[in-house]
């Protein structure tokens, strides 16, 4: 785990694999979420709450919520950068919010969503406080992260018709 956290947070590049385009010709919706999660995966790995932390400590994170922004078709053939920082964090849970770029710059999505600590070690999974160690690697993201500017499309929902 490295000592600092990019902020934001920037995954390596992505590519739009053929079979993820749909009858419209572009991204099918369920992919901008395996690409975003793609992303997660990365800034999880580099807090210390991926794979490894699970095998290790028999803790993971469950996504509770997820709110998605479709802006700008991803066309076949397209390479992105997801971006994610945490904008939010408490003994439980964690609210990250993430913008997928196409490699050209220009902004295609947003996803915001809210994780829970979950621990997995007794006869069901259950929500419980991240371990003090974690929490802290955790909380040195989020520190890192709150000298951004917050992002103008958090807290966004969909609004009723009429």
């Amino acid at each position: 785990m490295p000592d600092t956290i990019p902020a934001p947070f920037r995954s390596r590049e992505l590519a739009v694999e053929a079979g993820w385009i749909d009858y419209n010709g572009h991204l099918n919706l369920a992919y901008y979420h395996v690409l975003f999660d793609r992303g997660i995966d990365e800034l999880f790995d580099a807090i210390g709450l991926g794979e490894r932390y699970r095998a290790q400590s028999g803790f993971t994170t469950y996504t509770a919520e997820a709110h998605v922004r479709y802006l700008k078709e991803v066309p076949p053939g397209s390479t992105v950068v997801v971006s994610s920082r945490i904008v939010g964090l408490d003994a439980k849970r964690l609210h990250v919010f993430q913008e997928m770029f196409h490699v050209d710059g220009w902004l295609a999505a947003t996803l915001e969503s809210l994780s829970l600590s979950i621990d997995q070690r007794g006869e069901s999974p259950k929500v419980a406080a991240f371990p003090a160690e974690t929490f802290e690697r955790v909380k040195a993201g989020f520190d890192a992260h709150a000298a951004l500017a917050r992002p103008q499309d958090l807290y966004r929902h969909i609004r009723p018709i009429g």
